[in-house]
Protein backbone atom coordinates (compact mmCIF):
# COMPACT_ATOMS: atom_id res chain seq x y z
CA UNK A 1 0.00 0.00 0.00
CA UNK A 2 2.56 2.23 1.07
CA UNK A 3 4.51 1.45 -3.14
CA UNK A 4 1.03 2.25 -4.57
CA UNK A 5 0.83 5.43 -2.78
CA UNK A 6 4.68 6.55 -3.50
CA UNK A 7 3.60 5.60 -6.97
CA UNK A 8 0.76 7.95 -7.10
CA UNK A 9 2.66 10.61 -5.51
CA UNK A 10 5.25 10.56 -8.11
CA UNK A 11 3.08 10.51 -11.07
CA UNK A 12 0.91 13.66 -9.32
CA UNK A 13 4.13 15.55 -8.87
CA UNK A 14 4.91 15.23 -12.50
CA UNK A 15 1.61 15.62 -13.72
CA UNK A 16 1.35 19.05 -11.20
CA UNK A 17 5.24 20.13 -12.90
CA UNK A 18 3.51 20.15 -16.71
CA UNK A 19 0.66 21.75 -15.32
CA UNK A 20 2.94 24.86 -13.33
CA UNK A 21 3.39 26.40 -16.40
CA UNK A 22 -0.10 26.77 -17.70
CA UNK A 23 -1.42 27.36 -14.17
CA UNK A 24 0.76 30.40 -14.04
CA UNK A 25 -0.26 31.68 -17.58
CA UNK A 26 -3.80 31.48 -16.65
CA UNK A 27 -3.06 33.35 -13.49
CA UNK A 28 -1.21 36.23 -15.32
CA UNK A 29 2.17 35.44 -13.58
CA UNK A 30 4.73 35.64 -16.29
CA UNK A 31 8.08 36.45 -13.83
CA UNK A 32 6.88 32.98 -11.75
CA UNK A 33 6.82 31.30 -14.89
CA UNK A 34 9.94 31.71 -16.27
CA UNK A 35 12.09 31.11 -13.12
CA UNK A 36 9.78 28.26 -11.59
CA UNK A 37 11.63 25.66 -13.04
CA UNK A 38 14.75 26.54 -12.21
CA UNK A 39 14.10 27.48 -8.73
CA UNK A 40 12.54 24.61 -8.35
CA UNK A 41 15.18 22.57 -8.87
CA UNK A 42 17.45 24.60 -7.23
CA UNK A 43 14.74 24.16 -4.13
CA UNK A 44 15.06 20.30 -4.92
CA UNK A 45 18.66 20.14 -4.75
CA UNK A 46 19.38 22.65 -1.20
CA UNK A 47 16.26 21.63 0.43
CA UNK A 48 14.38 24.37 0.86
CA UNK A 49 11.15 24.69 2.57
CA UNK A 50 8.04 25.46 0.64
CA UNK A 51 7.81 28.93 1.99
CA UNK A 52 11.43 30.10 0.62
CA UNK A 53 10.58 28.91 -2.76
CA UNK A 54 7.11 30.79 -2.44
CA UNK A 55 8.74 34.03 -1.08
CA UNK A 56 11.65 33.96 -3.78
CA UNK A 57 9.37 33.49 -6.86
CA UNK A 58 6.42 35.99 -5.50
CA UNK A 59 9.67 37.88 -4.55
CA UNK A 60 10.71 38.43 -8.30
CA UNK A 61 7.14 38.49 -9.62
CA UNK A 62 6.82 41.54 -7.09
CA UNK A 63 10.06 43.20 -8.39
CA UNK A 64 9.37 42.41 -12.14
CA UNK A 65 5.70 44.13 -11.91
CA UNK A 66 6.92 47.34 -10.24
CA UNK A 67 9.60 47.52 -13.02
CA UNK A 68 7.05 47.45 -15.49
CA UNK A 69 4.76 49.54 -14.07
CA UNK A 70 7.90 52.30 -13.60
CA UNK A 71 8.39 51.58 -17.43
CA UNK A 72 4.85 52.30 -17.97
CA UNK A 73 4.45 55.19 -16.10
CA UNK A 74 7.35 56.77 -17.61
CA UNK A 75 6.23 55.74 -21.16
CA UNK A 76 2.62 56.97 -20.24
CA UNK A 77 4.10 60.44 -18.66
CA UNK A 78 5.29 61.72 -22.07
CA UNK A 79 8.43 63.25 -20.90
CA UNK A 80 11.65 62.63 -22.45
CA UNK A 81 13.15 59.19 -21.43
CA UNK A 82 16.37 59.59 -18.85
CA UNK A 83 14.98 62.82 -17.12
CA UNK A 84 14.67 63.31 -13.54
CA UNK A 85 14.42 65.55 -10.84
CA UNK A 86 18.45 65.64 -10.08
CA UNK A 87 18.31 66.87 -13.37
CA UNK A 88 16.41 69.74 -13.36
CA UNK A 89 17.82 73.45 -13.32
CA UNK A 90 15.59 74.75 -10.87
CA UNK A 91 17.74 78.17 -11.34
CA UNK A 92 16.49 78.53 -14.88
CA UNK A 93 12.95 78.18 -13.34
CA UNK A 94 12.55 80.27 -10.41
CA UNK A 95 9.17 80.56 -9.44
CA UNK A 96 9.55 76.24 -9.17
CA UNK A 97 10.69 76.43 -5.32
CA UNK A 98 13.62 73.12 -5.17
CA UNK A 99 12.70 72.43 -1.48
CA UNK A 100 9.13 72.08 -2.09
CA UNK A 101 8.95 70.00 -5.24
CA UNK A 102 12.14 67.58 -3.39
CA UNK A 103 9.67 67.41 -0.41
CA UNK A 104 6.57 66.40 -2.57
CA UNK A 105 8.89 63.54 -4.33
CA UNK A 106 10.09 62.17 -0.70
CA UNK A 107 6.36 62.32 0.39
CA UNK A 108 4.12 60.40 -1.29
CA UNK A 109 0.64 60.29 1.45
CA UNK A 110 -0.28 63.44 -0.82
CA UNK A 111 -0.87 60.86 -3.65
CA UNK A 112 -2.87 58.89 -1.45
CA UNK A 113 -5.23 61.21 -0.50
CA UNK A 114 -5.77 62.69 -4.03
CA UNK A 115 -4.49 66.40 -3.10
CA UNK A 116 -3.42 68.61 -4.75
CA UNK A 117 0.08 70.19 -3.99
CA UNK A 118 0.81 73.26 -5.67
CA UNK A 119 -0.95 76.63 -4.97
CA UNK A 120 -4.34 77.04 -6.21
CA UNK A 121 -5.74 80.15 -7.95
CA UNK A 122 -9.07 79.91 -6.25
CA UNK A 123 -7.29 80.16 -3.20
CA UNK A 124 -5.47 82.65 -0.79
CA UNK A 125 -2.81 83.12 -2.77
CA UNK A 126 -0.09 82.08 0.61
CA UNK A 127 -2.33 78.81 1.23
CA UNK A 128 -0.82 75.44 0.06
CA UNK A 129 -2.79 72.46 -0.31
CA UNK A 130 -0.90 69.82 0.65
CA UNK A 131 1.23 69.54 4.28
CA UNK A 132 4.77 69.21 2.68
CA UNK A 133 4.01 72.18 0.56
CA UNK A 134 2.89 74.42 3.51
CA UNK A 135 5.83 73.29 5.58
CA UNK A 136 8.29 74.60 2.50
CA UNK A 137 7.10 78.29 2.95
Amino acid sequence: MSGAATTANTVDASGAGAAVPIMLTELRLPTMKRLWADLAAQSNREGWPAERLLHTLLGHEMAERETRRLARAGADSGLPPGKSLAEFDFAAVPAVPKAHVMALAEADSWINQGTTCWPSARRAPARRTCSPASDMR
